[in-house]
């Protein structure tokens, strides 16, 4: 028998380690790849670490946000270069809370309201743009210039609306950033809010004026998920990130159930005025800890995901250099095909922590991208399309298409080219050169 809690928490995170070698970690190990094999666009890339670290934090079975969290926000804080971060559920409730803190009253003038615009692309993910729209603010979509995916800034002053524009809400496409300082400019010109969707572009690196810093650190609010395919992972998760002590406070309130009260779970009356406050038309002396001044939700993340992200987060500097390698490798590649296709190029100033590498079929050659992606596919190799294509041409627009629930800031050319002949296949760390060369040789087949 076992001398002590600790005695035995450690004998089973040992066995654990030894069902990993013995049971999972041929999965990690591509160097039999054979021409033919499987090839997903992103994978999960682990070791015996996480799997002791989910174990040890289901042996305190806290099971809420606790001390995995902290560790994990407290480490990722000091990594990205941010005073306050917060874990949340997945990438997706990172970009709801990120928007709907911008709604507080505590913000006066600069508060986002119903009717207030917002600035952002067609061209993405729909979590971008989904809460602005649930909301009832109005998201003004603008183009996006090809070989980056990003936004073209050069449209930003006419999309700009003085007595409704209140926020730019943008991702770093697949890894490449946003021209952020045309675009920081351009907020603080005109006293706007900058969220930086960085789920896709967590380690991309970024120079104003000489000074680099990680994207996401930019703007007034960042978002990360760790979702699996993402640069690292907690199977779901997500966090958001802020230098502003106000929308700390915000993001916490909006993360646990719209509470005034900030006490740790688990934790009482941290300020020492738990029985003595005045709030709404609540009487005196109210609980503070059952008092709330926002209509939040609760998003909070799971002791186990964030155990997962302890351990993860010491190999994600492997994880970028590998993902930038893989990048290199195809891109290498494939440069004698740009006749053929558009390769990705990234922004300028600045250092990519890839998460996909973007493809464009030219038109005029020919191609057809439906036809080049099933050939890739009946290769084996999983390809994926940039998101949504064009959102407003999606479904979830039948009921509002048309309508002043968005606007549309000039023509979307870009966005449409991009819905109809434009596709990625991963670089993700799990990748090997074998895996990589082969790829490509498929990929110049398909677009012969």
């Amino acid at each position: 028998m076992w001398n002590s809690e600790q005695e035995a928490r450690e004998e089973i995170k040992d066995l654990v380690g030894q069902y990993y070698h013995q049971f999972k970690a041929q999965e990690m190990d591509h160097s039999d790849f054979r021409p033919g094999d499987r090839i997903s666009y992103s994978g999960r890339v682990y070791d015996e670490k996480e799997m002791q670290a989910l174990t040890d934090a289901m042996l305190d079975f806290w099971l809420t946000t606790g001390r995995f969290a902290d560790e994990f926000e407290k480490r990722f804080a000091e990594w990205i270069g941010v005073k306050y971060v917060h874990l949340v559920n997945s990438g997706s409730s990172a970009n709801l809370i990120a928007f709907s803190v911008l709604t507080a009253p505590e913000l006066g003038e600069r508060r986002i309201k119903k009717g207030d615009e917002v600035i952002t692309v067609a061209c993405g993910f729909p979590t971008t743009i989904n809460p602005i729209i649930q909301y009832g603010a109005v998201p003004v979509f603008v183009d996006v210039t090809i070989p980056q995916y990003n936004i073209d800034v050069t449209r930003l002053e006419e999309a700009y609306d003085p007595e409704k524009t209140k926020a730019v809400f943008l991702a770093h496409t697949l890894g490449n950033p946003f021209d952020i300082r045309a675009v920081k400019d351009f907020c603080d010109r005109h006293q706007l809010w900058l969220i930086e969707d960085n789920c896709d572009a967590l380690g991309s690196e970024y120079m104003i004026d000489g000074v680099t810093k990680y994207t996401g650190t930019w703007g007034d609010i960042g978002t990360s998920s760790f979702y699996p395919p993402h640069h690292m992972t907690m199977g779901e998760g997500g966090a958001v990130y802020t230098d502003n002590p106000l929308l700390h406070r915000l993001i916490l309130s909006y993360r646990d159930w719209g509470r005034d009260c900030y006490c740790p779970s688990g934790h009482d009356n941290t300020c020492g005025h738990r029985f003595d406050g005045d709030y709404g038309e609540l009487p005196h002396g109210y609980d503070h800890k059952y008092t709330y001044s926002h209509f939040g939700y609760n998003l909070k993340v799971t002791e186990m995901q964030a155990a997962i992200g302890v351990a993860q987060l010491v190999k994600f500097p492997s994880f970028i250099d590998k993902r930038k390698h893989n990048w290199a490798r195809l891109r290498e590649a494939l440069s004698d095909a740009q006749d053929r296709i558009i390769l990705p190029e990234p922004a300028g100033f600045s250092d990519p922590s890839w998460f996909g590498f973007l493809i464009s079929v030219r038109p005029e050659s020919g191609l057809d991208r439906n036809q080049v992606q099933r050939f890739i596919e009946d290769h084996n190799i999983q390809t994926r399309l940039l998101f949504s294509g064009n959102i407003i041409k999606q479904p979830c627009f039948d009921d509002i298409r048309g309508t002043d629930a968005y606007r549309v800031s000039g023509k979307l050319d870009n966005t449409d080219f991009i819905m109809n002949n434009t596709f990625w296949v991963g670089v993700y760390p799990g990748m090997t050169d074998e895996m990589i060369d082969y790829m490509a040789e498929v990929i110049k087949e398909a677009v012969k």
